[in-house]
């Protein structure tokens, strides 16, 4: 896991280095510490493959090289044990009266498979870290508000995207960051029967 306090760019060091760096893993480490900058200063569309570059002090054909574009490197950047887009394919098609079904299931098999411990580091940095928490926004706008919301909400999808995100951070918060029992190890089909009907509200239902 990243360590996001040094993601923020320091208006006073000396400028960037160009050119192209001698090692691969260093202009690919060069190239995640610049997006995960230009990200949380600009916002997804505001960041450009060339800004981000310029950041790393690398040609921008290394970006396509390393990662294959603008989105794959901001997924990259977000360090996730699982691609976004894959997990989406998963959970998506069906019925979207139990989606919310279906997106914990995901969760949960995700995170207690890699022991949580990128979850629980990643929970910590977003409350320390304004670049950290500038990528989260990011990845709330465009994976649940564009990808997920959009989808299946009958109005208001910017609304219930942060209503999600307060269910499904504070489910991880509690779970895997304080973890406080009996839910710290409670199994999934007790977690899915309590939280899913509060998210379904969420993701489809009437809102006030």
């Amino acid at each position: 896991m990243k360590d996001w306090a040094g993601a923020a760019p320091d208006e006073t060091s000396a400028p960037r280095r160009r050119g192209r760096r001698p090692g691969g893993g260093d202009t690919r480490a060069a190239l995640l510490d610049a997006a995960r900058a230009v990200f949380a200063e600009r916002g997804y569309d505001g960041a450009t493959v060339r800004a981000i570059a310029e950041r790393a002090g690398v040609d921008p054909a290394m970006v396509n090289h390393w990662f294959g574009g603008k989105e794959p490197l901001f997924v990259a950047a977000l360090d996730l044990p699982v691609d976004p887009a894959t997990a989406l394919n998963e959970v998506l098609p069906g019925d979207p009266e139990h989606l919310a079904e279906r997106i914990l299931s995901r969760f949960l098999q995700t995170w207690d498979a890699t022991g949580a411990a990128q979850l629980s580091t990643l929970i910590q940095s977003i409350a320390s870290h304004d670049a950290a928490a500038g990528l989260l926004r990011e990845f709330i706008t465009r994976v649940l508000v564009v990808k997920v919301l959009a989808a299946v909400a009958p109005d208001r999808p910017e609304l219930r995207a942060t209503l999600c995100g307060t269910q499904m951070f504070g489910l991880a918060f509690v779970r895997y960051v304080l973890k406080v029992e009996p839910l710290a190890s409670a199994d999934h089909e007790t977690i899915i029967a309590a939280v899913a009907p509060n998210l379904q509200r969420y993701l489809t239902g009437p809102l006030p």
